[in-house]
């Protein structure tokens, strides 16, 4: 009797599987969909697929090979795999959503938007499957058994999925409105184009006083500096960073590649006929300021340098902290590195401690307290500058020196243009 009740329960456990496999490659299906849509059918204005092309390859092959290898997994690995990936589907649906939000669904958007459905099933599918894996043995040891998997998983998304996943959304969920100006002063709407041809968009103020200053990045946080130096009668340009806003560009807030939008800002002051080109300098928030030391290291275009903010872009940059920050951002920084490499086909940057020591140009370092995202290490990059150099540790938290301590802030910032930019002793 028991051998005829075996091919029954046998063929039962396989249609399961089978529903459950189906199911689960109907969800990996929309995210390899949304993958080649992203990438290679509908890329940002400005790029191609050629842009994208290892980095979307591997990301489509990822999602083959679970698909392809899912009902040869373990239940329980095929239940963890398809919770995290289940989660990831839900983030990769965030550029959907924030175009949806913003009311300017295009393109690619409708792809995305389809995997906050899918992700969820797949997390659904995850779900059902790591119970029903969980049934054999005593009540008490069943229970102690799914706590510690579910203690597993959740450390898991923490500690693998969370830095993927920001590395995601940095990469492709960029700011995509304008802001309301107010500079505080008469500007114009400009344009400007990079060396690897996307347009970026922005606003000048005229300069008073025969020397500008790029303030980055974006058209919104940088508004405050911009004010305070058009008051001082310096020119002052303002522009959304690849992939953000109005311009042109694969978004990616960790600043990768971000050195070109500036050099194309240079470029644009240069042409000014109120500027002297010797009269050129830049103020870079969070990672501005960031981008502004590769730029000082790298080129000499700019003749004054302020950093307020600069912290982790990399794993390049973490394995610079000390301690047990040290551990910490190693891990993380090194998974969303890599996560960040894949989504944009691009290696990371140099690391700012050695660029730094490359830095000849005046440059202030500003280090607000308390700051975030490895700003502690703005001390290290002060200590490595080999040109002029100065560093301040005001009150106010990240980036908010200004509003911390608006007078002292004037003193300083317009006091090492006036000497570096006009030659104006303090």
């Amino acid at each position: 009797m028991s051998a005829v009740a075996h091919p029954a329960s046998e063929t039962r456990v396989m249609a399961a599987l089978a529903t459950e496999t189906g199911l689960a490659r109907i969800a990996l299906g929309v995210g390899a969909l949304h993958v080649v849509d992203d990438n290679f059918l509908q890329p940002n204005p400005g790029t191609s697929a050629a842009d994208h092309l290892w980095g979307g390859l591997v990301q489509v092959a990822v999602f083959v090979l679970f698909a392809w290898a899912y009902p040869r997994l373990l239940a329980g690995l095929r239940a963890t795999l398809s919770i995290f990936f289940g989660v990831f589907m839900a983030v990769m649906a965030a550029e959907g959503i924030n175009e949806y939000r913003d009311g300017s669904l295009s393109g690619d958007d409708y792809t995305a938007l389809l995997c906050l459905p899918a992700g969820l099933l797949l997390v659904g599918v995850g779900l059902v499957t790591f119970w029903r894996t969980r049934k054999g043995g005593h009540l008490l040891w069943r229970f102690a058994r799914r706590a510690l998997a579910a203690l597993g998983i959740l450390f898991g998304l923490y500690f693998l999925m969370y830095p993927l996943s920001e590395s995601y959304v940095v990469t492709h969920a960029g700011r995509a409105f304008t802001p309301t100006p107010a500079l505080g002063a008469e500007y114009q709407d400009v344009s400007f184009t990079t060396v690897d041809g996307l347009e970026l968009e922005g606003w000048y103020i005229p300069s008073k006083n025969g020397a500008a200053v790029i303030s980055f990045p974006g058209r919104k946080g940088p508004q405050k500096p911009a004010r305070l130096l058009a008051r001082h009668g310096y020119g002052v340009l303002l522009f959304d960073r690849r992939g953000e806003g109005e311009s042109e560009g694969d978004p990616n807030l960790f600043g990768w590649q971000g050195t070109r939008d500036i050099e194309a800002a240079v470029a644009f002051l240069r042409a000014q006929p109120d500027v002297r080109n010797d009269r050129i300098g830049g103020l870079g928030l969070s990672v501005g300021g960031e981008m502004m030391l590769q730029e000082a290291a790298e080129n000499d275009s700019m003749k004054a340098v302020v950093s307020e903010g600069a912290g982790i872009r990399s794993v390049r940059e973490g394995v610079q902290m000390d301690g047990a920050a040290k551990v910490i951002a190693t891990w993380a920084s090194g998974i969303a590195t890599l996560g960040t490499m894949v989504w944009t086909s691009n290696l990371p940057p140099r690391g700012l401690t050695d660029l730094s020591g490359e830095i000849t140009e005046p440059t202030l370092f500003i280090h607000a307290n308390p700051g975030q995202g490895g700003e502690t290490l703005t001390e290290k990059y002060y200590e490595a500058a080999k040109g002029q150099k100065e560093y301040w540790q005001p009150p106010g938290g990240h980036t908010g020196a200004l509003d911390a301590a608006p007078q002292e802030y004037e003193r300083r910032v317009i006091g090492f243009f006036d000497r570096h930019l006009l030659g104006r002793s303090s």
